[in-house]
């Protein structure tokens, strides 16, 4: 065979792998060398392709695809620089687990370090930041050359699937020319199709009955559940059964899913962001036992008050066999499956009577959130009330996408417990800004109808994700906070220090955004009432178009706001019994 039939057959036993193995999207930045990879793709009938120029736009527009369908996404770009614009969203799917099949294509051995053109070191391009990296070999179309691109090909997707979930990077030399046989294409797919596919199965962890026969003897003292981002099918229902067998409380992060379809679960607590700020409760509420599952949870407060309760008995349960322990206090890391591990334990244990101890945490609960409730006073537009009064506003069955730094935050602090399906999603990895607007799209690929709530920074900082929903017909709403700068800054130790804190934190850009969501092809609105934000809400079509809603917010009076808003719940704490 030739170089092109040769190339052909290579990839194309390594793309319809992919396929085989459960893959279903691709996003591809065009380039020159990943010319052969990209038309494979778009010949492959049962891979959706998304097209994007900017890669790192792109990367978490992937990332975001993954995140909501729970499989593997392609991502596939050209070499050099391109590559390593990957690298913010690379970090993100890694500690958050998402699966990512990172394709690059590369400059051939012959051509490395001797000064070709966009060409760098591509080998272990991205560290330990991926689970698995492959430099393959140059194509060659032999049996066994065949043999190994396909199973590159199921590798990738398994390893990508398999717990913790997470990135890998398959790096591919390829030479000149670089033009497939798309015209004899049928003869390499017959190929294909007739050879089965590369199948590998991955279990779940599990625990012998003795491990929870031991467990349930031991939870007789004051314990609570606390439950980090997780979104596992089912998992809620198992772990408020095992909340009412044990009669703990389930402290519950927003990225939890568990403030979804809860609002009459009294066991569910949604405001301790507020309350764990005051000592007097935290001393009430001190436990013997803590079970967590999922990652970190957002708030401080409750970090703190994890760390100070260094003598209870704190268990992590990680189906992904990770190590999510910052404060260093867990006495037991369980490796199980977070469900099982929920539904079997909860099997050994027989109900909980009165217990008095839920019963302050549910009352502190709820007095805090009768305070909190009076956001709903505020006539101005506030960044609290926004989300105080989301609930009401947002419709069921949504896809609520929160940008980090304050949003995040104020999220946690006043969107509480709902009777709607609200699914809230974040990039809570590493925790930044970059790439929110891309991801967000991502998840609109699969779940609508989607909102977003970004500051005028992190929108800012991914306006090119913009593009997205015009190329691809993806609804959005998104709601602006703009508070023109860092709002985040005003409530750290720097605040301290005015004389340089507007030019190195506060960062105020002074954009005009109308007009970049105009370039967009988006339609633009300033809120300048909440009769006007409710106004929207009723009469918008939210299953077309992209629309984004600007509420401008004063970062001083929001500091204000937020402080008065403590330092009242604090007074009212300190007078309980």
């Amino acid at each position: 065979m030739n170089h092109q039939q040769q190339l052909t057959a290579y990839l194309h036993a390594l793309i319809a792998e992919l396929g085989k193995s459960g893959v279903e999207h691709a996003v591809i930045s065009p380039g020159s060398r990943s010319t052969p990879i990209s038309l494979l793709l778009a010949e492959q009938e049962d891979i959706n392709l998304h097209i994007h120029v900017d890669e790192r736009s792109a990367a978490f527009f992937a990332l975001g695809i993954a995140k909501a369908s729970k499989k593997p996404t392609v991502l596939v770009c050209t070499s050099g620089t391109a590559a390593a614009n990957y690298f913010p969203a690379i970090v993100e799917a890694k500690i958050s687990r998402i699966p990512l099949i990172v394709l690059t294509a590369d400059r051939p051995h012959e051509l490395r370090d001797v000064g070709a053109p966009q060409a760098i070191d591509q080998l272990d391009l991205y560290g330990k930041h991926v689970k698995w990296f492959m430099e393959m070999s140059t194509p060659d179309n032999s049996p066994g050359m065949i043999r190994y691109a396909k199973t590159v090909g199921a590798r990738a997707v398994s390893m990508a699937k398999q717990q913790p979930s997470g990135p890998v990077h398959v790096n591919i030399p390829l030479r000149e020319p670089l033009i497939p046989d798309l015209d004899n294409l049928d003869s390499y797919q017959l190929n294909e199709k007739e050879k089965p596919a590369i199948r590998m199965d991955i279990g779940d962890f599990r625990m012998n009955d003795a491990y929870f026969l031991e467990l349930a003897a031991s939870l007789d003292g004051k314990g609570i559940i606390i439950c980090g981002e997780i979104d596992k099918e089912d998992f809620s229902a198992k772990v408020i059964q095992l909340a009412e067998k044990t009669g703990f409380p389930i402290i519950a992060d927003p990225l939890s899913q568990l403030r979804s379809n809860s609002a009459g679960t009294n066991s569910i607590i949604d405001t301790y962001d507020t309350f764990l700020r005051n000592e007097k409760v935290k001393s009430l509420l001190k436990p013997d036992v803590i079970i967590r599952f999922g990652s970190m949870p957002i708030s401080k407060p409750l970090t703190i008050f994890l760390r100070e309760n260094e003598k209870a008995k704190q268990i992590v349960v990680d189906g992904g066999i990770g190590y999510r322990d910052p404060n260093q206090l867990t006495t037991d890391m369980v490796y199980c499956e977070e469900g099982y591990f929920c539904e079997k334990l909860a099997s050994f244990i027989s109900h909980c009577s009165i217990n008095h101890y839920l019963n302050i945490w549910i009352d502190i609960n709820e007095l805090t959130k009768k305070e909190l409730m009076q956001t709903a006073e505020i006539q101005e537009i506030s960044e609290a009330k926004l989300f105080h009064s989301l609930g009401e506003m947002i419709p069921n069955d949504a896809v609520l996408f929160v940008g980090n730094s304050m949003p995040i935050r104020d999220l946690d602090t006043f969107f509480h417990k709902q009777n709607k399906k609200v699914t809230i999603i974040a990039n809570r990895g590493a925790n930044g800004i970059d790439g929110t607007i891309s991801t967000a799209l991502g998840v609109g690929v699969i779940k609508q109808p989607l909102f977003l709530i970004v500051g005028d920074l992190t929108f800012f900082h991914d306006l090119n994700g913009l593009v997205l929903s015009h190329l691809y017909k993806l609804p959005i709403t998104v709601l602006l906070i703009n508070n023109n700068g860092g709002g985040i800054f005003s409530f750290l130790p720097q605040v301290n220090l005015p004389r340089h804190f507007e030019l190195l934190f506060g960062t105020p850009l002074g954009i005009d955004f109308k007009h970049a969501v105009e370039m967009y092809k988006g339609q633009y609105k300033l809120i300048e009432s909440w009769q006007g934000l409710e106004t929207q809400f009723q009469h918008s079509n939210f299953e077309e178009g992209m629309r984004v809603w600007e509420l401008r917010t004063n970062r001083e009076k929001n500091l204000i706001e937020h402080r008065q808003m403590t330092d009242r719940i604090q007074k009212i704490l300190n007078q309980l019994g």
